[in-house]
C-alpha cells in the first residue's frame, strides 16, 4: 500500500501502526509526484494525506491551495487505471463544517466552510465523490485537530503541541480570541488506528468523521497544559480570526459503527504523553 504524504505527523504514526500488521508500505511525500506511477502498480490502497497547507496559512492568499488541488487531481487521473485500488483521502472535519448549527456535527450536515484551506478540502472531497460515482472505492475521512509525539511544531497549526513548546520555552502563547472557541481533538495513535482498520475494506465507499467526538475549549487545553507540565504558561489575547470556527464537535457514531472502534486516549492522558516525548527531545 502507498501513504501519499506518509512522511507527516499522520503518517508516519499510520506507517507504525501498519508494520504491526506486516503490510508492506510505500511512503511518498507530497513532492515526490513524479514517483506515483511507479508506485501505483504495487499497491491494494493508497491513502492521500498530503497537504500542504493550514488554515492560517493559505489565509491571505486562496491560490497557495492550488497545489494540493493539483494533487488530488493527478492521483485521481492516474488511479483510473488501476480500479481495484482503494482510495483513503484525508479531507478535515476542523474545517469543512464552517461553524455548524448542531453539535456534534454529522457527516450528512452542509458543508460551509470558512477559511481557503476548508474550501480546498471541499473542492477535493466532490473530485473524490465523482471519482467514485464512476464505480471506484473511495473512502473520505474528516479528521478532527490530531496531536500527540512527534507532532513539528508549525506556527498557527497544533495547539496541544504549540501550547507545549511554550510550557517548555517559558515563551508567551497567543491565543485568537477569547479561548472559549470549541474543537474536537484526537490523540494520534487514535487516527492510526481507525485508519489502520479502514485499509482492512477495501470495497468500502463512505464519508466519515474522525475525532474524539467531545469538545474543549482552548481554555480548557491551556489548563491541561498547565497541569501536565507543572509549569505556569503565558498566554497573551488577540481578536478572533474569521478564518477560525467558533465550535465544532464531530459525531463519531458512522465510524464507531463500521469499525467497532472507539478512540481510547482521554485528552488530558495524550497531553501528559506528548509532554513527556517533548521533554525528551534535544
Amino acid at each position: 500500500m502507498l501513504l501519499l504524504g506518509g512522511a507527516g505527523f499522520i503518517g508516519a504514526a499510520l506507517a507504525r501502526r501498519l508494520a504491526r500488521d506486516g503490510l508492506p508500505v510505500y511512503v511518498l511525500g507530497r513532492h515526490q509526484e513524479s514517483q506515483l506511477e511507479h508506485a501505483l502498480p504495487q499497491c491494494g490502497t493508497v491513502v492521500h494525506l498530503a497537504c500542504s497547507t493550514t488554515p492560517g496559512a493559505s489565509a491571505a492568499s486562496s491560490s497557495l491551495e492550488l497545489s494540493n488541488l493539483a494533487l488530488t487531481l493527478r492521483l485521481l487521473d492516474l488511479l483510473v487505471n488501476y480500479p481495484q485500488i482503494h482510495l483513503i483521502f484525508f479531507s478535515s472535519g476542523g474545517t469543512v463544517y464552517g461553524n455548524p448549527q448542531i453539535l456534534p456535527v454529522t457527516e450528512d450536515s452542509q458543508v460551509l466552510p470558512l477559511s481557503n484551506h476548508g474550501a480546498s478540502k471541499v473542492s477535493q472531497e466532490v473530485f473524490c465523490r465523482a471519482f467514485r460515482a464512476r464505480g471506484h472505492a473511495v473512502t473520505i475521512l474528516r479528521p478532527s485537530n490530531a496531536y500527540g509525539p512527534d507532532q513539528v511544531m508549525k506556527t498557527g497549526f497544533g495547539l496541544v503541541r504549540t501550547m507545549l513548546e511554550h510550557a517548555l520555552r517559558g515563551t508567551t502563547l497567543e491565543i485568537w480570541g477569547d479561548g472559549e472557541n470549541v474543537r474536537d481533538f484526537i490523540y494520534v495513535d487514535d487516527v492510526a488506528e481507525a485508519c489502520a482498520r479502514l485499509v482492512s475494506l477495501p470495497q468500502d465507499s463512505e464519508t466519515y468523521n474522525l475525532g474524539s467526538g467531545q469538545g474543549h475549549c482552548v481554555n480548557t487545553v491551556w489548563r491541561i497544559a498547565e497541569k501536565v507540565s507543572g509549569r505556569e504558561l503565558k498566554k497573551i489575547h488577540h481578536p478572533a480570526r474569521a478564518v477560525d470556527v467558533r465550535d465544532v464537535v464531530l459525531d463519531i457514531s458512522r465510524l464507531e459503527k463500521k469499525l467497532l472502534w472507539t478512540p481510547e486516549v482521554p485528552l488530558e492522558e495524550g497531553v501528559k504523553r506528548t509532554w513527556e516525548w517533548l521533554r525528551q527531545q534535544p
